[in-house]
């Protein structure tokens, strides 16, 4: 499903992008790696000991910051595949507008977990995006998030 050799959404659409979840040009990031399967978007991420909560698991804020950059990817594969670009042609921008996480178990340290996302609704200024982080097939927290689409004021 997940294939190495291809570049993921975060490389391909914003290789630049400095974010610390999603930005392959954040040396101290996690760099993410999404990429589309059918209608979701996919990719995996492994939790190291610098992430932990106190306890031996994944810090809740960490999974919140991996839910919303995977979730990123998701929207702007969206926006791309429906062509919403500016007049420049380039995909218009989306930020987050709002989310809320359920955690439903733990998530431990070491072994990889699968990460999910894929666009609920979308329109050209808002689109919803549930993802999700599950390890052996157990969902370990969901994020429901609204983006907006951005515009300089």
């Amino acid at each position: 499903m997940i294939n190495p050799e291809t570049l993921s959404i975060q490389e391909s659409l914003y290789p630049d992008l400095t974010c610390f979840g999603c930005g392959h040009a954040n040396p101290h990031g996690f760099h993410l790696q999404s990429y589309r399967h059918g209608n979701v978007t996919v990719g995996e991420f492994t939790p190291r000991p610098e992430h932990d909560n106190g306890f031996g698991f994944l810090n809740g804020g960490i999974s919140a910051t991996i839910l919303d950059c995977h979730g990123a990817a998701a929207v702007f594969r969206e926006v791309v595949e429906r062509g919403w670009t500016d007049a420049s042609g380039r995909p218009v921008p989306f930020v987050t507008a709002s989310f809320d996480v359920t955690f439903h178990r733990p998530t431990p340290l070491g072994p990889a977990v699968r990460l999910t996302a894929w666009p609920e609704t979308a329109d050209p200024s808002r689109i919803v995006v549930t993802s999700e982080i599950t390890l052996d097939e157990e969902p370990r927290a969901t994020m429901r998030a609204t983006w907006a689409r951005f515009r300089t004021r």
